[in-house]
């Protein structure tokens, strides 16, 4: 049985509707990650789950039990806030324990409890230290253990790490990550950064305008994204408008391209898409189809790899980015005003039609 079911949950704020028909189950001790764009409804959602916002429609059931009008002090959850929400005039170790001090359990209990949490998130040597001499990882880190305290079924997540600089934003998403596998708490994390979901999350909810685009592990948003709104806002993708002409052929901007049509009949308006990573560039001999040379227009350094916008040749008035490995720029001297010759595989290409998603 799921741990947690939410069926057709909708909210609506006057003539707004935040949330619209969302429909999830999660099992025991999954990792699950909304994500999607600023008002997208993600975080509505998870206010939903917590009893901080009751549904306008829809019912959630939590471990058999139907929490749907409860208030939150009834429900089995901990919750980490973007902002923290650390009491600023009580220690580290009074805010772990803030949460068990109403709960009737002993001193000692207690105690021993925040010096069993200290020690899961690496923070004994600060436990008599008020948050204000805290750096904001650390503060993350409390607030963290504050949420386990009660050894809660499910942890909601809500941009726990969107305040925090890029490293320590790093360290800390594969902190989180090894402490929920390692603890095995249901855990859901609201996300904006498609990075930290795909790095992180057993499965990942893309929404959009309060709606669920797709649902499915972080590879298969990667590499099947089922509408062009996934494809865009997971990774980066190039998007080139045309028209299925026969089966397997599409034409755009006077080129043609071997691409898959089975699902589409001749003369559809099609829009194809394809990740910087998939253009070939190596082996071009083995690609004899869908084969061009253009002109490096632009090329930005990204580390391990060179990312250039290609054009021009035999392109005509089609962009398109690839990703270069460092090494093969070095190689062939890459630069600005150079040709590139590169190959589009038929398998990498994938269709939507015009005007979905």
């Amino acid at each position: 049985m799921s741990y947690l079911l939410l069926d057709g949950v909708t909210k609506r704020f006057g003539a707004f509707t935040a949330v619209d028909g969302v429909s999830l189950t999660i099992e025991e001790g999954e990792f699950v990650c909304f994500l999607g764009p600023s008002g997208c409804g993600k975080t509505t959602l998870l206010r939903t789950i917590s009893g901080l916002e009751f549904p306008s429609q829809g019912r959630i059931v939590q471990a058999g039990r139907d929490v749907t009008r409860m208030p939150p002090r009834e429900r089995d959850f901990g919750i980490v806030f973007q902002s923290y929400a650390l009491f600023p005039n009580l220690t580290v170790r009074r805010n772990i324990a803030y949460g068990l001090e109403n709960r009737g359990m002993s001193r000692s209990a207690i105690e021993a409890r925040v010096d069993e949490l200290l020690e899961l998130v690496g923070l004994q040597e600060h436990a008599h230290k008020y948050p204000a001499q805290l750096s904001g990882g650390q503060q993350q880190r409390v607030a963290l253990a504050r949420a386990l305290a009660p050894s809660p079924g499910l942890l909601l997540l809500d941009e726990p790490l969107s305040a925090l600089d890029a490293k320590v934003r790093l360290y800390l998403r594969r902190e989180i990550r090894d402490l929920q596998r390692r603890l095995g708490v249901t855990t859901i994390m609201v996300t904006h950064d498609q990075e930290e979901a795909l790095s992180v999350a057993d499965r990942i909810l893309v929404m959009k305008d309060g709606r669920i685009e797709q649902i499915g592990t972080p590879i298969e948003i990667y590499q099947n994204p089922a509408t062009p709104f996934v494809a865009d806002f997971v990774g980066t993708m190039n998007f080139l408008k045309g028209r299925v002409e026969a089966p397997g052929i599409c034409r755009l901007d006077g080129l043609t391209l071997r691409c898959r049509t089975a699902s589409f009949h001749q003369g559809d308006p099609v829009v194809l898409a394809i990740r910087p990573e998939d253009v070939v560039l190596r082996d071009l001999e083995r690609a004899p189809e869908n084969r061009f040379q253009a002109r490096v227009l632009h090329a930005d350094f990204l580390g391990p790899y060179v990312r250039v916008e290609v054009g021009e040749g035999e392109l005509g008035g089609v962009r398109l980015l690839v990703d270069c490995p460092i090494n093969l720029v070095r190689e062939r001297e890459l630069r600005e005003g150079t040709a590139l010759t590169f190959a589009l595989p038929a398998e990498r290409i994938r269709l939507y039609r015009d005007g979905a998603g």
